[in-house]
């Protein structure tokens, strides 16, 4: 029987009650997370679960506090509701609602009024509700369906056949809710772009009160201040971002209306170089990095998608950290503003993917066909389940929310818009795109295979989980994109103690942490001189019968001591820093 585990993370009243954007904020804002009125509406119009769901939770979760039983079958919707009061501190001439993300499509109405719908489960949205809201109390209600599962939408690891690397779906209001005003003529929008090489950074915003000022300061002290029109770029002796010297610089944006936002940025530039050896490598502010990293999909026992608390996702960003390893691979979804926030601000590299949609996938083509060396053409969209031209269309718009979103993001190093094959198509054209709209990162195309031999844009990206360890010969960077995957299961610390899934199975901590020593010092390390760029490890924790992690699925137990990781880690350092 799967068994349901609570993390030791208080989520409180309010949970995520901390500022939901560090890169951009302003002073009057309120939270509306915490409770809601909450029902389920059939497709015959029977009402159940009628009660209270703690926002930002999925009802599927323990943490909402809805019961356990909760499904949402074909055809059925969710009504969240709640009243807000508000001053006149919040109606200031332009009052925006935020939502973090809601799986997958909902319509928002405010005072009974829609104001906006959305589709994808895992972007942010805004809406402007100025013409709807009033001083004193307001209703806001969200009404949601989720047939990802089944139209071909986004939808991550989640499967209504949960099972092995799938697990249970989830659905509704997942991300924080709130609100925030600014005066009529505020700013949109804004792009920040580093040079590292330069020593600048361009800020450039979409206002319609364009004449700006920016103040920027360096650990509190004012060290540029210039003003300007629609986009300045501004030149200093910027200390540069890294995952060893994550130096952050933070700025004011005011705007001729009095539109005032905080924000920050970091200086780094990506790309790659030839080293001594004539091999081609990743590089970071222009020379040779080694991105050592682990893949992170973000799931909790009590939360799932959400993380219980802002403590809990720094709590275990540091345990990377403090285990020696730079970089994340935040697998097939996004996080809350803040997680990026904290990776900024620790020092931690993130390959972020983009979440995967698409129809059933056959395991023949995305998995049994590949690992026999057969690779196929993703214009091909029968072969990779992508023949419903909506979802393709949502994934389109998709992209470009992703960017849109978290273009700012200093510590995101890398795009990657599809992995091993699932609801792939017409990579090359998507890698294209994305390096069009952002020509200062890198993209892995297409994680792991079905690589459609994209040059000069792209990686040779490997998942190698049972075959030996190598480095093709390739014109392009070559990174293991995941490797490892090794299990131990955890007595009364497992989902499903019948169900055990894992690339290699180990009974004790000590047998554990001697597989890992012989994987990542006998066989990563030789790899790094021959050309290796880059090496992801399965996994952070485990998710549900998945339990291939460092740490349990409810983070109870760390399977993998600090310690051990961190001295395998330092020799790992050690080999790459000798690639010059």
């Amino acid at each position: 029987m799967n068994k349901r585990l609570k993390t030791a993370y208080e989520v409180g009243d309010v949970p995520h009650a901390e500022h939901p954007m560090p890169q951009a904020v302003r002073e009057h804002w309120l939270n509306l997370n915490g409770e809601w009125d909450f029902c389920k509406i059939d497709a015959a119009d029977n009402v159940s679960h009628e009660g209270k769901i703690l926002v930002p939770f999925s009802p599927e979760t323990l943490n909402s506090g809805i019961a356990e039983d909760f499904v949402l079958e074909r055809g059925a919707k969710m009504r969240y509701f709640r009243t807000v009061t508000l001053d006149k501190s919040l109606l200031q001439g332009t009052t925006l609602l935020h939502f973090g993300a809601v799986d997958s499509e909902c319509e928002v109405l405010v005072n009974g009024r829609l104001v906006g719908t959305h589709r994808g489960g895992f972007t942010p949205f805004t809406l402007d509700v100025s013409d709807c809201v009033k001083k004193g109390e307001n209703t806001l209600e969200v009404i949601v369906r989720d047939e990802a599962t089944r139209n071909g939408g986004a939808r991550g690891k989640q499967s209504d056949t949960r099972g092995g690397i799938w697990y249970t779906p989830q659905s509704g209001i997942w991300q924080t809710v709130w609100l925030e005003s600014a005066p009529k003529k505020y700013i949109k929008s804004f792009q920040i772009t580093p040079d590292a090489f330069k020593k600048t950074v361009t800020v450039s915003l979409e206002s319609e009160a364009p004449k700006c000022e920016i103040r920027v300061f360096d650990e509190g002290r004012e060290i540029l201040c210039e003003k300007f029109t629609g986009e300045v770029t501004l030149s200093h002796d910027f200390a540069l971002w890294s995952p060893e010297s994550p130096k952050l610089y933070d700025f004011v944006l005011t705007n001729a209306a009095g539109d005032t936002v905080r924000s920050y940025f970091g200086v780094r530039s990506l790309g790659r170089v030839i080293d001594q050896a004539g091999k081609v490598r990743l590089a970071l502010n222009g020379k040779p990095y080694f991105f050592n990293g682990v893949l992170d999909q973000g799931y909790w026992s009590d939360g799932m998608l959400t993380y219980p608390s802002d403590k809990a996702a720094v709590d275990e960003l540091q345990m990377l950290k403090d285990m020696g390893f730079n970089t994340v691979r935040k697998h097939i979804k996004l996080e809350p503003m803040r997680w990026y926030y904290h990776c900024d601000r620790l020092g931690l590299a993130v390959w972020q993917d983009f979440p995967n949609g698409g129809g059933e996938y056959k395991f023949s083509h995305v998995a049994a066909f590949p690992f026999l060396g057969i690779q196929h053409k993703d214009s091909d969209y029968r072969y990779f389940a992508r023949e419903d031209a909506t979802a393709r269309a949502e994934f389109d718009g998709m992209v470009d929310e992703i960017l849109d979103a978290l273009y700012n993001v200093p510590s995101i190093c890398m795009w990657v818009p599809f992995n091993e094959g699932w609801g792939q198509f017409d990579s090359a054209k998507y890698t294209d795109y994305v390096l069009q709209k952002d020509p200062t990162r890198i993209v892995d195309s297409v994680s792991g295979w079905h690589d459609q031999g994209v040059g000069k844009t792209a990686l040779r990206s490997l998942h190698i989980y049972y075959t030996p360890l190598r480095v093709p010969r390739d014109p392009r960077p070559v990174v293991l994109s995941e490797f490892g995957g090794y299990s131990m299961q955890t007595e009364g610390h497992v989902f499903d103690p019948l169900h055990e899934f894992g690339y290699k199975k180990f009974k004790t901590e000590q047998e554990l942490c001697d597989a890992l020593r012989l994987l990542y010092l006998k066989k990563i390390k030789p790899l790094i001189a021959k050309g290796l760029c880059g090496a992801i490890y399965t996994q952070v924790s485990d998710v549900e019968e998945e339990i291939n992690g460092f740490v349990t699925y409810d983070r109870a137990v760390q399977k993998v001591p600090t310690a051990v990781m961190r001295a395998i880690n330092d020799e790992i350092a050690v080999a790459a820093a000798d690639v010059q």
